[in-house]
């Protein structure tokens, strides 16, 4: 969301109208100058516990590897892919308090924060350098469902209660989307919850409360039960926070709970959660903000110099509620063959009012507040049967999972000026998906293991603007001319694994994914101006080709006694990337693009008491062909990395965790051309110190111990050279939490 042209505030998807940009616009126009963003401005020794196949579909794709690698055969996940699993004992003692912070610990991961951090709302996860497109690009599943939506918002892991999670996996690459199809381009994420089966007695449950800085107070409460078949858990947390800015207080309520029935040939599950958000929205800080737009004006003010707890934008919000029901069953058909079918409906509502920069309200006497309003509503149904199969054919052990996938999404946003006026713009877009996929695993050996795939999958969009003139700001829009397409779309892996002995092994795997424009990215989608005054509105055509991508990647692993490390190397091309266009404000498809580099991760058992663990990750986005060739692409890093260690200093009455992320220096936002300052190289430390005596625990963490002054997004004024904005992330932070297990 751009403001007057020189604050970037709340970047998810619905936030970006048509509408809204074109009022900023033409503020900048008068101003001068402009600063506006892209489409951004989610016993560890012991082996891993079984996955059910109705849980994720990385359960049992790994044939028959595992055997020699000291792993179990259905947590290798894709064969040939590049892999970290992150266990319930890593989230626990991590300092970390966000999932995104905790998911960032793994090489090749990045992170862009905004809106001060807090609790990780508006935190978007990169895998592999997609900079401002990164929430896109990467694709999320809870229990192997999707996350994603069709919206432009991406994927909120704030409102995933984090106590509730058993393990997250994290697959690179793009061969996840044989298996889940759209968003999979830099790898996908699949959070795996707890439930209470195999708890081992009939109940359990957990209360724990927190206190920290900045008017931080939350409260964690679960419960499990397990009784014969049947089984059940329960997941809620509320947080509040009054923000590290101006107008950055947080409140937010989550849960999740399930009822599932468990027997040797028959599960079933009803899942549902929910969520409620309200954030306050503080908008950016900026190096030249021109605070009086009289003639002549001013000197203009360096904000960044001054209070970085200030808002540009102390009024502005945004708000969110959501509901997810899904249910499944998985049957036995014979001995190896299983039938799973589960579906579900998701419901998101979306709010936002933008009152501006009350620093105009004289130089502009005729905005009203607020001068932006947006109310949205996103429905989807789905439906994912699929069929496993496990056979053995002489020596040769054969996996098979194939299945159809079948999404209808139904989007509606209302564009006004005010609450209370009239819609100028209301955008109705439907879009239906339906795929259908295989893949196969073969044991060769006990040490070699192959698999490929492919998935087929057709989209049907409709798309449609009602447009109102007479409604207040009608008169800088235009209609958009309405699209109905169909086109159908494919991706391919195929990878391979071998096992020299238990302590070396190779992997390599290739892979083709696409991803098809969202609804946000087709409502803005040009050309929206002329490029001369009196910069009159063309209508918009929601057309959008689709992204397609193509990735190689090979690499090794070692496991020797306490030791095990893990390093690959990539190289992905991609075509028809989709991007923002800020200075005329509309979406479009970028020249060919190209990502490559390594990544390597290493964990050290020093003893029963002391464990080391460290990443490190060399990422290249560049410009491979058009007007940027060689250029890199804006808001990623080089280099990356992350270092801890955990030490038992005394059983578990005290235990030490402490874990540090840093990155190198990344191109600001809407800098393709490289000709810009750069966001700046830095550091964050995090501690903790924990212990349990009997049935009760606490915690004492410090975020970012050494008070760095950072922040890792940034924007670069399209009209101004030098001229940028920026998000302020906090200082140092303390949390203290207690609780007790019963």
């Amino acid at each position: 969301m751009h403001r007057r042209g020189y604050n970037v505030t709340y970047s998810p998807g619905y936030l970006f109208s048509a509408a809204t940009r074109r009022l900023s616009f033409a503020a900048a126009c008068l101003a001068g100058t402009a600063l506006v963003s892209s489409a951004l401005a989610q016993n560890a020794g012991s082996a891993l516990p079984s996955i059910n196949v109705d849980a994720t579909r990385l359960s049992g794709v790994g044939g028959s590897a595992g055997s020699g690698s000291s792993a179990a055969a259905n947590s290798i996940g894709i064969v040939g892919a590049s892999t970290t699993v992150i266990t319930s004992e890593d989230i626990a003692r991590a300092p970390n308090q966000t999932i995104q912070e905790i998911i960032a610990t793994a090489p090749g991961v990045q992170l862009t924060n905004l809106y001060g951090a807090v609790n990780g709302s508006g935190s978007v996860v990169d895998l592999r350098g997609f900079g401002a497109f990164a929430s896109s690009n990467t694709l999320f599943l809870v229990n192997g469902r999707r996350l994603n939506e069709s919206d432009l918002q991406g994927v909120d892991l704030s409102t995933i209660p984090i106590q509730s999670i058993e393990r997250i996996e994290i697959t690179r690459g793009n061969s996840g989307a044989v298996l889940y199809g759209d968003n999979a381009v830099g790898g996908v994420i699949n959070i795996v919850t707890k439930t209470g089966v195999g708890l081992g007695k009939p109940y359990a449950g957990r209360v724990e409360g927190g206190v920290g800085s900045y008017g931080q107070r939350e409260g964690n409460i679960s419960f499990r039960t397990n009784h014969g078949p049947w089984s059940s858990s329960v997941f809620f947390n509320a947080i509040h926070s009054d923000g590290y800015r101006v107008n950055n207080k947080l409140d937010q309520q989550n849960g999740i709970g399930e009822i599932r029935y468990t027997t040797p040939e028959f599960t079933a599950f009803l899942n549902l959660s929910g969520d409620n958000q309200r954030l306050g929205l503080p908008g950016t800080l900026a190096n030249q903000y021109q605070k009086d737009q009289t003639f002549p004006p001013p000197p203009p003010v360096n904000q960044i110099a001054g209070d970085w707890r200030a808002s540009s934008t102390p009024n502005d919000y945004g708000k969110k509620q959501g509901i997810n029901v899904t249910a499944g069953f998985t049957k036995s058909l014979w001995a190896g063959a299983e039938l799973i079918v589960d579906g579900g409906v998701r419901n998101k509502k979306q709010q936002a009012g933008f009152f501006g920069d009350p620093a105009y309200a004289l130089s502009f006497p005729g905005d009203r507040y607020p001068y932006s309003y947006v109310d949205a509503d996103l429905t989807t149904w789905s439906i994912t049967p699929r069929l496993s199969m496990k056979n053995v054919f002489g020596s040769i052990t054969s996996n098979i999972l194939t299945g159809i996938d079948y999404y209808d999404s139904r989007y509606s946003s209302n564009r006004q000026y005010t609450i209370s006026d009239p819609p100028n713009h209301v955008y109705n877009l439907s879009q239906q998906t339906i795929a259908g996929y295989w893949q196969q695993t073969l044991g060769l050996l006990p040490s070699t293991d192959f698999s490929y795939g492919g998935r087929l999958q057709s989209l049907s969009l409709k798309a449609r603007d009602q447009y109102d003139p007479t409604a207040p700001a009608g008169s800088l829009a235009a209609q958009a001319t309405p699209l109905d397409k169909n086109e159908t779309n494919h991706a391919l892996h195929v990878g391979f694994e071998h096992r020299f002995n238990e302590n070396f092994a190779v992997f390599a795997r290739a892979a083709r994914a696409f991803r098809t424009p969202n609804v946000d990215e087709r409502v803005v989608t040009g050309p929206a101006y002329e490029s001369t005054f009196p910069y009159a509105p063309i209508p918009q055509n929601f057309e959008l080709k689709t992204q397609t991508s193509y990735d190689v990647e090979g690499g090794i692993k070692i496991h020797g006694g306490p030791l095990d490390i893990q390093t690959s190397f990539y190289d992905m091309h991609l075509k028809n990337e989709i991007h923002f266009n800020p200075a005329a404000f509309y979406n479009y498809n970028l020249d060919p693009t190209h990502r490559y580099g390594s990544e390597t991760q290493a964990s050290l058992r020093i003893n029963e008491a002391f464990r080391l663990r460290g990443g490190f990750a060399y990422t290249r986005a560049v410009f491979e062909e058009g007007r940027y060739t060689g250029k890199d692409v804006p808001l990623v890093s080089r280099l990356s990395g992350s270092a801890g260690f955990t030490w038992n200093i005394w059983q578990k009455y005290a235990v030490l965790d402490a874990s540090a992320r840093f990155w190198s220096s990344r191109r600001l936002d809407n800098d393709q051309a490289n000709t810009q300052s750069v966001i700046g190289a830095n550091a964050t430390i995090d501690m903790k110190l924990s212990g349990e005596i009997d049935r009760f625990f606490w915690s004492a963490a410090v975020i970012n111990l050494l008070d760095a002054r950072y922040y890792d997004y940034g924007v670069a004024s399209a009209f101004t050279p030098g001229s940028y904005a920026i998000y302020p992330l906090p200082g140092r932070m303390f949390l203290v939490k207690a609780g007790m297990t019963f």
